[in-house]
Formats: C-alpha cells, sequence, structure tokens
C-alpha cells in the first residue's frame, strides 16, 4: 500500500511539470483562436485590390519621389521573365490580396499561416527567435507576442497577435509595381471579432514602416477584415501571377 502510495506521488511529481509547461506555451495561452479558414472581404480599396492598378497609379500609397521613379518602371513581363511572379506576394502586402487564409499551429510556438492566393507560408515565431541565414525571402522573418486584456485588444476574451516582420526580399506593395525596399518592416495586429448574427471576422492592422519607398513619416496603414469559414470549401491553392 505504501508502495503505491509513494508511486503515485512520484508519477505526479514527473507530470507537473509538463502539465506546467504545456499551459505555459503561446498556444495553450492564446486568449484568441484565430485557427480555421478565413475568406477576405474586400470592403475597402476595392479598384486597387480586386484589379491590377494602372501604371503609375499610386493613389491612398503615401510615396515619396523615389518610390513613384521606380514604380514608373514597372514592367509584368520582365518580372514573369525573370521568374519573379511573387513580388506582390510578399509579408508587406500578401494580406491585401483577395484570397482565403487557412491558420494552424505548425507547433506549439509557432503559428503558421497559409494563403490560397499566390500559395505563400507564413510562419509566426513566439518567444526568442534566431532568423536563418541565407538569402532574405519574400515572406522575411517575423515573431510574434500576445497582447491580452489591457492591451490594443479588441477581440475575443480581450486579446489581440502583435507580429514584427523584418528580413523580406524588396517587393511591391501593389500589383502595379510601388516597391517596398529590402529595410521595411512590416507591424501587423490581428483582432478577432462576433457579430450578433454569429459571424466571426478576423481584423488586420497593417503597419509598413519603409525609409526607402514611403514618404509622410515611411508609413503606410491599412485595415483587412476576414470572415471565418466552416470548412475548406473554396479553399483554392493558384501560383502568383504578375497582373
Amino acid at each position: 500500500m505504501k508502495y503505491r502510495f509513494f508511486l503515485t506521488i512520484a508519477v505526479i511529481a514527473l507530470m507537473l511539470p509538463q502539465a506546467f509547461a504545456q499551459r505555459g506555451t503561446p498556444r495553450a495561452a492564446a486568449p484568441i483562436d484565430m485557427t480555421g479558414y478565413w475568406v477576405a472581404v474586400v470592403t475597402e480599396d476595392w479598384r486597387w485590390r480586386m484589379l491590377t492598378p494602372e501604371k503609375g497609379d499610386f493613389a491612398s500609397i503615401p510615396t515619396n519621389a523615389e518610390g513613384v521613379r521606380v514604380g514608373q518602371q514597372w514592367d509584368p513581363a520582365k518580372d514573369e521573365a525573370a521568374g519573379e511572379q511573387c513580388k506582390s506576394y510578399g509579408a508587406p502586402a500578401i494580406m491585401r490580396v483577395p484570397g482565403r487564409i487557412h491558420v494552424t499551429w505548425d507547433n506549439d510556438t509557432t503559428l503558421k499561416i497559409e494563403t490560397d492566393a499566390g500559395q505563400q507560408t507564413r510562419l509566426f515565431h513566439f518567444g526568442e527567435f534566431q532568423s536563418p541565414a541565407g538569402p532574405k525571402t519574400w515572406q522575411g522573418n517575423s515573431t510574434a507576442a500576445w497582447e491580452v486584456s489591457g492591451g490594443r485588444g479588441r477581440g475575443q476574451a480581450g486579446g489581440s497577435l502583435k507580429v514584427v516582420t523584418t528580413g523580406m526580399r524588396a517587393g511591391y506593395l501593389r500589383k502595379n509595381g510601388y516597391p517596398y525596399s529590402e529595410k521595411a518592416t512590416v507591424t501587423e495586429f490581428y483582432d478577432r471579432t462576433m457579430e450578433a448574427n454569429g459571424d466571426t471576422w478576423l481584423l488586420i492592422t497593417t503597419v509598413v514602416n519603409d525609409p526607402t519607398y514611403l514618404g509622410q513619416g515611411g508609413e503606410f496603414v491599412t485595415s483587412t477584415h476576414f470572415t471565418k469559414q466552416a470548412d475548406a470549401a473554396g479553399w483554392n491553392p493558384q501560383p502568383c501571377t504578375v497582373k
């Protein structure tokens, strides 16, 4: 009897650290659940998001002279020949591309977002993260942190997700060639809300900072809306296109 008692105590002692460790992971501590399939609802900037703007149409972007000069050189045929069809699908622009996203946990400390438009994958790393060596990528390196009640959170349980992305390959803020440089950084806030009719929404506030190609303080701010889907219906991954 004593043996069983001490054996039980020993087992509990071994299990407790693991239980507390799991409870303390970013996945377990999430104040909002972002997982599942979401579809973009284009309620703003329709003519710049649903259609490829004409060359030189940079309205609503806080441009500077150098950005306009480079943007006026946009040549989609040249981009396609160079294998750079994904220049407008990088982290500063991908969430503005109409389509669906699929959010899952890659592991307990990494949130993954896949896009059907351009077939891009974003990884949001919580905690200490060492950026990998090698060439810059379209999605760069993203670090994430939960902001709970008392912060920006307006969504479920008063929490939101903050993501900061750096180390990106230079690309376009829009398909018509307005550029962002490798010095750009992206700060995003993800908020989940629920409407009275039961619809669940994901609001993404994106702040692109680029001292090279953005004027008026070098900051471009947008808000993007997604609504929750019941399943993968409509999920249709397609490669990047230049137009």
